[in-house]
């Protein structure tokens, strides 16, 4: 791939980000001033249907990205450098996070002298779910039943584990494998041109979503419950700021000009509550910002399952707020086995629908089963704080991502400083893709 610089800048209204700003406000409006109408299938079929189409493409990118980056390297062993130094980074870095959680959530107690009543018959379905979950089936589940059947499902870790070995067959082969990592490489050229249609539809996406979010739900669903949601946002406001800034700055680049250059995704995320709907755009645009393909093919799709960064801040505060609302006082060792709990239940958070819920509800019930009818305060808001919860994910990545290329020593610095600087368009997936 090959760096395009920007020609003239174009106007406002052609921006992806601005469009889909745009489309979030109209659909809070039309949800506000017309449920009835933003409650209609076809409007939440808006927002559903770019998730899908979004997700139709993760698998084959995810494949051929991790492939072509592993194919073309001469030495195994830095595959598997790179991996151990990105699981190095993901556990220390979610060990900020649910430890922040932890804090703000002493610190401002948002539960305290709630007067409401849970309904446990609400969170059942829930709890069924995070009952099932075991770490021997997560490991398991890792490998596919059949490489068509990872695909079908779409799942990210059985699709990357064929990758990677698929990757070293390919390595192992050296010239007699040219032919088909070069089509591997024209394929993700190709894959990376429907996602560059695909992501013109997301204001409409976008629009769909947030009016059915605000139609179902209306505005006074925020409730006396508005303190949780306004905890939860700045304290991952304050994580992004502070932890992934201090990260940033360690590693040569400012956080804030990062977030302006990943905005579009930013917005998309928000508009659709997933963070999965922005994943082959980001990757795409961090190998445009100098990051190395291998790394971005590991790191990337990895911390999708192990570098949940808004998912622990979440897991952790609401554990809290839950208790403080219950009024169930929880001492100092207990929390520190909230800490050590969630550190190995977020991780099988991947792929799961509501997965922050599932994974609260496994948490509570390890630790105090008494707890987990409490999960029934944050259900009705939970769908607010989803949206925060991915755009942390989603930062978390992409910051993870430039720090591990630096750590390799694959960080190309001048496209790094082009990029944020803005001295490159980053707004037009199709324009920066040359074949070389």
């Amino acid at each position: 791939m090959a760096i395009a610089l920007s020609g003239t800048k174009k106007p406002l209204i052609q921006r992806l980000y601005f469009q889909v700003l745009v489309a979030v406000a109209l659909g809070i409006v039309v949800g506000w001033l017309s449920p009835e109408f933003a409650k209609n299938e076809w409007i939440k079929g808006l927002g559903d249907g770019f998730v899908k189409l979004i997700k139709m493409v993760i698998a084959p990118i995810i494949f051929c990205t991790v492939v072509s980056g592993i194919a073309h390297i001469s030495d195994a062993r830095k595959v598997g450098r790179v991996g151990v130094k990105a699981l190095v980074y993901f556990e220390i870095v979610s060990t900020f996070a649910l430890i922040i959680g932890l804090l703000v959530a002493n610190i401002v107690q948002p539960g305290a002298g709630f007067s409401g009543k849970p309904d446990a018959n609400a969170v059942a379905g829930f709890l069924k779910q995070a009952g099932e979950m075991k770490a021997s089936d997560f490991v398991l589940n890792i490998i596919p039943d059949s490489v068509v059947g990872a695909f079908a499902k779409g799942d990210v870790l059985q699709v990357l584990l064929f990758a990677v070995l698929f990757g070293f067959s390919l390595m192992a082969l050296g010239e007699k494998g040219h032919s088909v990592r070069r089509l591997v490489d024209d394929m993700a050229h190709a894959v990376f041109g429907v996602i560059a249609i695909i992501v013109k539809a997301a204001p409409i996406g976008a629009f769909g979503a947030m009016a059915f979010t605000i139609g179902r739900y209306g505005p006074q669903a925020l409730g006396n419950l508005a303190g949780l949601i306004a905890t939860f946002y700045l304290t991952s406001f304050l994580f992004v700021v502070v932890v992934l800034g201090l990260i940033a700055r360690l590693a040569g680049f400012s956080i804030f000009k990062f977030i302006a250059y990943i905005k579009d995704e930013l917005l998309i995320v928000l508009g659709t509550s997933s963070s999965e709907s922005a994943l082959p755009q980001l990757m795409e645009k961090l190998e445009r910002l100098g990051c190395s393909k291998p790394v971005v093919g590991l790191v990337v799709p990895t911390g999708y399952s192990f570098n949940l960064d808004g998912t622990n801040i979440y897991m952790t505060l609401a554990t809290l707020f839950i208790a403080q609302a219950l009024n169930v006082p929880l001492s100092f060792n207990e929390q520190l086995i909230i800490l050590g709990v969630a550190m190995l239940t977020s991780k099988g958070a991947s792929g799961i629908t509501g997965a922050g819920f599932i994974t609260l509800a496994a948490t509570l019930a390890a630790i105090r089963p008494e707890l987990v009818p409490g999960m029934a305060i944050v259900l009705g808001i939970d769908k607010f704080m989803s949206e925060c919860r991915a755009l942390t994910n989603l930062t978390g990545n992409g910051v993870a991502c430039v720090v591990v290329s630096w750590w390799e020593g694959e960080l190309d610095r001048t496209k790094l400083m082009r990029g944020l600087n803005r001295e490159i368009d980053p707004s037009d997936v199709q324009t920066a893709i040359t074949t070389g």
